[in-house]
């Protein structure tokens, strides 16, 4: 078999669709190393060259002209003899020649129409006509949660048998054990505090960081924070001020996978109260670290959180503490979450996943 990505995000996103679409291409690649994977964009990055090591994935550069990932890329994965075009971001080409080629599109999330608040007028449309033309042209969808299939059904109008869930795993640092020396030397670099609650993820208004530090303030609960700041990052920064909580709320920048994945592991708690996600990886991240999870009781959350983690209402910023109160106090209590959790988490080990996706495949050849 042959499939060919377009692969914009694998090679220009850090994080997010990035980290899916690396992810993907690795687990495939490694447990069905018998197929052919084809990387089709206009140019490559840093970014997955470890990837294209493998022998059985290759980076094709895109046909020139303008516009070519909308009308070139889908041809030259035609002209390859690719047997699936794959499209990992909500997207496929809007031309093709009349060889056969079966066409998946994988849909985070419908977010942009959920929240319009958090998105341009202008963005919205572009997103909105992207994601529909793409149900359209694809043969089969890709979810990559039940609550993102149920918004694909709802807002898109898409038929229930067109889609499929299939849920993402993360990068393999949060499987690794780390050496002692690099744990060590990640916490005298950082500065991390002996004990912490942590929070990962861009700090914008949907991830709600500031009703947390709401939740911690008059505690001597430290707070670890590792994101991409917005705007919104200036509220935040604001209610710190006012409040005095500089010395309690740490902000870390230039974090590495390898030492995320570290931070991760050290933290007691994982606080993550977004008020909506498409699936929620940095949940499953902390649970591949055996780390206790307090997150939102919305959207896709409890799928990935499972019956373990401790979930509050994001609008609440007294149930947070709370939840984090009792949890911070209770040792055995974080313990018995976090073993439950990974025992939970294993549902998002690479070889299920990859076997998932390779079915997947196979049924619509």
């Amino acid at each position: 078999m042959k499939i060919a990505f377009d692969a914009k995000r694998f090679f220009h996103n850090a994080s997010g669709l990035g980290n899916y679409s690396r992810d993907l291409v690795r687990i495939l690649a490694h447990y069905f190393p018998e197929n052919e994977y084809v990387l089709l964009n206009k140019n490559k990055s840093e970014r997955g060259e470890s990837i294209l090591e493998n022998s059985n994935v290759h980076f094709i550069e895109t046909s020139k002209g303008r516009m070519s990932r909308q009308f070139k890329m889908g041809i030259d994965a035609q002209k390859e003899k690719a047997d699936i075009f794959h499209g990992l971001s909500g997207e496929l080409p809007l031309k093709w020649e009349k060889t056969p080629i079966k066409k998946v599109v994988t849909i985070h999330d419908l977010i942009f129409v959920r929240y319009p608040q958090y998105y341009s007028f202008f963005d919205r449309q572009i997103h909105l006509w992207k994601f529909k033309r793409a149900t359209q042209i694809a043969d089969k969808i890709i979810a990559i949660s039940e609550q993102t299939k149920k918004d694909i059904i709802h807002y898109l109008k898409v038929p229930e048998t067109k889609i499929e869930v299939i849920y993402q795993g993360c990068h393999k640092a949060f499987k690794e054990q780390q050496s002692e020396e690099f744990t060590q030397q990640t916490k005298q670099k950082f500065n991390l505090p002996e004990k912490f609650i942590l929070n990962v993820g861009t700090i914008e208004d949907r991830k709600n960081l500031l009703n947390i530090v709401k939740a911690i303030k008059g505690t001597d609960i430290p707070l670890v924070v590792i994101g991409k700041k917005t705007k919104y990052y200036q509220k935040v920064a604001g209610f710190i001020s006012k409040n005095t909580m500089e010395k309690q709320v740490h902000f870390l920048e230039g974090v590495s996978m390898d030492e995320l994945a570290v931070i991760y592991k050290l933290a007691d708690i994982f606080v993550y109260p977004s008020f909506f996600e498409g699936f929620g990886i940095p949940v499953i991240e902390a649970l591949f670290s055996k780390t206790v999870v307090i997150t939102s009781n919305r959207s896709c959350l409890p799928e990935a959180g499972g019956k373990d983690s401790v979930y509050i209402n994001p609008d609440d910023y007294h149930d947070i503490r709370s939840k984090i109160q009792f949890l911070w106090d209770n040792e055995a209590e974080r313990k018995r979450r976090a073993d439950k959790g990974f025992e939970f988490v294993q549902k998002f080990n690479d070889e299920t996943i990859a076997n998932e996706l390779m079915n997947f495949y196979q049924k619509i050849l």
